[in-house]
């Protein structure tokens, strides 16, 4: 079976609704998450994204219970992140009907999580999560977790082989400095990562167009181009719209 891009639209929840970001701030409440989830069913999207912006923060297991009011609704894949601190966390989000379980801080703070979720829901549907910013001139990025608050020491293409190393089944990579900008991709550091790892990659922080969307695929070849502000915004005044377009 030949593998093809996909276009995934990636939500962030606080408090039950939806809201979207500018560079981790500046933050916009854009509606209810299940009623995205029913127009997302009907433009038929190759997959979804949710995260809980504040589980982490606030050390708060995930909401199961929205969760599964989420999996009851959608008819596309479902990959969930936030607050997953456990491999038994991450089966009971799988049996709810969610495909993938992502995991950011836990990640970077206990690595052998990923082995135990791989070994527990299978290595296709562990996702880990790096939110990076740039710390210099030179291409160099910083992890960064807790929304962007805990700048961490370990480098980002160690700690993304190790993380395939661990049984990884795919890797996101989000620019907070490109967050809801609608400015384009960082292209650059795309390659970086693709030549780092050979599972999965989806990109995430920029996306304003289709047109951003086809350039990183034909810089880095197949892989997830993810999008927040261009699925839910339209226009210069960013009146809230869900939408969905493929390039």
């Amino acid at each position: 079976m030949m593998l093809r891009p996909r276009i995934i639209p990636s939500l962030l929840i606080r408090n039950g609704g939806l809201v979207k970001t500018r560079k981790f701030g500046d933050e916009k409440y854009v509606g209810d998450p299940i009623n995205a989830v029913k127009i997302f069913n009907e433009k038929r999207v190759d997959e979804l994204m949710i995260c809980d912006i504040d589980a982490t923060v606030n050390k708060r297991a995930p909401d199961m219970k929205l969760l599964r009011n989420i999996a009851v609704e959608s008819r596309m894949p479902l990959c969930y992140g936030g607050g997953v601190t456990s491999a038994r966390e991450a089966v009971e989000i799988i049996s709810l009907g969610f495909e993938k379980v992502s995991v950011s801080a836990a990640a970077i703070q206990r690595p052998q999580l990923i082995r135990e979720m791989a070994d527990s829901i299978g290595s296709q549907s562990v996702v880990v999560t790096f939110d990076v910013k740039k710390t210099g001139f030179f291409g160099d990025v910083a992890i960064h977790t807790h929304n962007g608050t805990k700048k961490h020491t370990k480098k980002l293409m160690e700690a993304l082989v190790e993380a395939e190393s661990l049984g990884a089944g795919e890797i996101v990579l989000n620019s907070i400095e490109r967050d809801g900008t609608m400015g384009g991709y960082d292209i650059d550091l795309a390659r970086r990562v693709r030549e780092a790892v050979t599972i999965p990659l989806t990109m995430l922080g920029g996306a304003g167009s289709t047109d951003h969307m086809r350039q990183l695929i034909d810089a880095i070849g197949v892989c997830g181009a993810a999008a927040g502000s261009m699925f839910v915004f339209k226009g210069i005044y960013r009146a809230v719209l869900i939408t969905y377009a493929r390039p």
